[in-house]
């Protein structure tokens, strides 16, 4: 399936996570795997906790970020790519 900004996204459901300051740490139940998360992929991470809309995360980050629209834009949707990979989230 692919990405697009309208795509509705989630947590896998074989994953584990918590907050670590302003971080995130990530498990994956499937492989054992750990991952980390800089504050702003764990704020992404925060978001995607219910089902969301990528465009509705774009919207939030700019709303509390001072960042270019395309930049952020590429760096979620990026960011989303890796953690699809991972099997830490899911499209639905």
């Amino acid at each position: 399936m692919k990405l697009t900004p309208n795509s509705t996204v989630m947590i896998a459901k074989d994953v584990v996570s918590c907050n670590l300051v302003d971080e995130a740490a990530i498990l994956n139940l499937k492989d054992g795997v750990y991952y980390g998360l800089d504050p702003v992929g764990a704020r992404i991470w925060n978001l995607i906790q219910q089902p969301r809309q990528i465009n509705d995360i774009l919207q939030t980050l700019l709303d509390e970020y001072d960042v270019e629209k395309i930049l952020c834009e590429n760096d979620l949707m990026e960011l989303l790519e890796q953690l699809i990979e991972k099997e830490l989230v899911k499209i639905e």
